[in-house]
This record gives C-alpha cells, sequence and structure tokens, in this order.
C-alpha cells in the first residue's frame, strides 16, 4: 500500500474517531450498533484496516450520518499530485 493510501486511512480513522467521540459512544457501543467487532473499529481508527464500502456504511448508520457526512474533511492527498 502507498503511503498516500496510508494517510487517508488515518485521516478516516480520525475522522470516525472524531464522530464517535462527539456522539460520546464507546467504541464498543459503535461496534455494536454497525456490526462490525471492536478490534476491527480499533484498527480502523487506527488507520491500519482498508474498510469495504459496506463496512463503511454500516459504520456511517451507527453514527446517524451519511457516507457523505462521513468522508467530510478527509482528503483525497492523489488529487493533489
Amino acid at each position: 500500500m502507498k503511503t498516500d493510501d496510508m494517510s487517508i486511512l488515518v485521516q478516516l480513522g480520525k475522522r470516525i474517531r472524531y464522530l464517535r467521540n462527539e456522539r460520546h459512544l464507546s467504541q464498543m457501543d459503535l461496534a455494536l450498533d454497525s456490526d462490525i467487532t471492536k478490534n476491527y473499529l480499533s484498527d480502523l481508527e487506527r488507520g491500519e484496516r482498508n474498510p469495504s464500502v459496506m463496512v463503511l456504511n454500516k459504520i456511517a448508520k451507527g453514527l446517524n450520518v451519511t457516507l457523505e457526512e462521513l468522508f467530510k474533511g478527509v482528503e483525497d492527498l492523489e488529487s493533489l499530485l
């Protein structure tokens, strides 16, 4: 995986963590609401996983946001090259 790709995953993970904390949800709460494991969510928040669209949709629903809102502020670094 290229460094730029990893940076996008880190940004996405930080965004998920921010939205989760804003809603006062624990990782376990969001994992249960999103039908994923807490360990998987933890890896996502650290930018260590490359989630599928289906998983991102589950997380967005768990956070009660749209996919667009989930990605707000996550910059596509490749578009800057």
